[in-house]
């Protein structure tokens, strides 16, 4: 069976200016020839990029993965996605991307969900699964691009086939930020990531950081060479996220129009996200400002609170929910398409992110597309992506009260609120998948290079 990934739309790219993230932020372009880059593996075990948003294994990076294939097709080079198979349909079904071009489920371990940790222990497997699938379709590749440390190790693996690809890593969530945030052991990040994403950071050609606050990560906790790390964030399909009429999309979704007011919150259900924080933001501007509350409605996307045992998380936020009398306000949607996303941004008045830390924050990139305004904690990657009182808010990590000052604001002055949705669309426009693989490319030429002089 095959199945075809629809083809995301192509856009005017407006002119990158560095911005928030510095002169570094973009890989200039290096002099002298090199072999072209004619086909890429990119490699995401743990979650597949056709995952819906908020679910257990799935976030920003799902999103990154496949537009990222989708926009090096677009232009010109193939792309073969490799993710761990957890159905046996999965193993079945072929996903075409493009001409030359698919998503491939790969046999490692039970055919079926296991916790990250467990993956490891099959590396070598979902390795050998990638250059079986290669040398049955002739594939030769000349870029391997590894995301999550899991798929490092595996790319590693790999070289024994190509060794002259190099290898090119982003972590998008590093072991190290996860546990300087948690607060049980529940939380922490294992040992065997801690030395797995030390091994990747050594063994990589180059690393791609989001942010100069990941790359400062890779260098203070990881001790990484500071000559293979590239700032680039990530970006945002600006053809499909961008302003549609709210009214229109609170019909599409059932949502009672204005003057009824709506706050989205979108991503996983970890604690790491602070949407407890939302909550009691949420109780105390009920008991301070009642009549702004009156017509609210908080959205959480993300889990499944419908299932039979909701995991720990949701049926905490759940309790939580009960306990402060929110059952009217706040409402959990569940995960949800991608492709459903931009109405449900387009019907919110704002996007709240109350992390306790973001790597980089993909879905505040999206609302600010669509044009919503973002208020969001100060940390991480978000502390880079929301400019306060540009486009959107920040606010300090798990302080309820500073999150409920600003949502009553925004909720309060339509006029302030339009406006930073407006200068929040703006924003974004520097962020499409265009751009950024323009400058994604030179650092595989670069890599190459390196490589190659050995």
């Amino acid at each position: 069976m095959i199945h075809t990934l629809p083809a995301r739309s192509s856009t005017v790219a407006s002119p990158i200016t560095p911005g928030p993230f510095g002169s570094r932020s973009w890989a200039a372009a290096g002099q002298g020839m090199s072999k072209p880059v004619e086909r890429v593996a990119l490699l995401s075990v743990h979650t597949s990029p056709l995952a819906s948003l908020g679910g257990k294994k799935t976030g920003g990076m799902n999103v990154y993965v496949r537009e990222l294939a989708l926009e090096l097709i677009r232009q010109g080079i193939q792309v073969d996605i490799f993710t761990r198979a957890n159905s046996q349909r999965e193993l079945t079904t072929r996903h075409a991307l493009g001409p030359g071009s698919s998503l491939v489920y790969v046999k490692a371990g039970p055919v079926a969900p296991i916790p990250i940790d467990d993956m490891a222990h099959h590396i070598d497997e979902f390795a050998a699964g990638v250059m079986a699938y290669a040398r049955s379709f002739g594939r030769c590749y000349d870029v391997i691009h590894s995301h999550y440390w899991l798929s490092g190790l595996v790319a590693e693996e790999m070289r024994t086939a190509w060794p002259d690809a190099p290898v090119i890593h982003m972590f998008h969530t590093l072991g190290h930020m996860k546990n300087q945030i948690a607060q049980d052991d529940s939380q922490r990040a294992s040992q065997l990531r801690l030395d797995g994403e030390a091994q990747v950071v050594r063994r990589a050609d180059r690393l791609i950081a989001a942010t100069p606050a990941e790359e400062a990560q890779l260098l203070t906790l990881y001790a990484a060479d500071p000559a293979k790390i590239n700032i680039l964030p990530p970006g945002v399909d600006l053809a499909r996220f961008q302003p549609m009429r709210q009214e229109l999309a609170r019909e599409i979704l059932s949502i009672p129009p204005a003057p009824h007011r709506n706050i989205l919150f979108a991503g996983r259900i970890e604690r790491l996200k602070g949407i407890d924080t939302l909550l009691h933001a949420i109780a105390l501007l009920r008991d301070e400002a009642p009549a702004t509350v009156a017509d609210l409605c908080v959205c959480i996307i993300g889990g499944d609170p419908w299932a039979a045992s909701p995991d720990a998380e949701m049926a905490r936020l759940q309790r939580m929910r009960a306990e402060l009398s929110l059952e009217n306000v706040v409402t959990f949607l569940g995960a949800r398409d991608q492709d459903e996303l931009p109405q449900h941004y387009a019907a919110a008045d704002m996007l709240v992110m109350p992390s306790h830390y973001e790597s980089f924050g993909m879905v505040s990139l999206e609302a600010m597309a669509m044009g919503i305004p973002v208020i969001a904690s100060d940390v991480g990657g978000l502390a880079y992506l929301v400019q306060d009182g540009v486009n959107g808010y920040k606010v300090p990590q798990q302080d309820p009260q500073a999150l409920a000052d600003r949502i009553r604001e925004l909720l309060e002055d339509d006029e302030r609120r339009h406006l930073l949705g407006c200068q929040a669309w703006e924003f974004a426009q520097d962020f499409g998948w265009s751009q950024i693989v323009d400058r994604l490319r030179p650092v595989y030429a670069q890599a190459q290079r390196g490589l190659a002089k050995g």
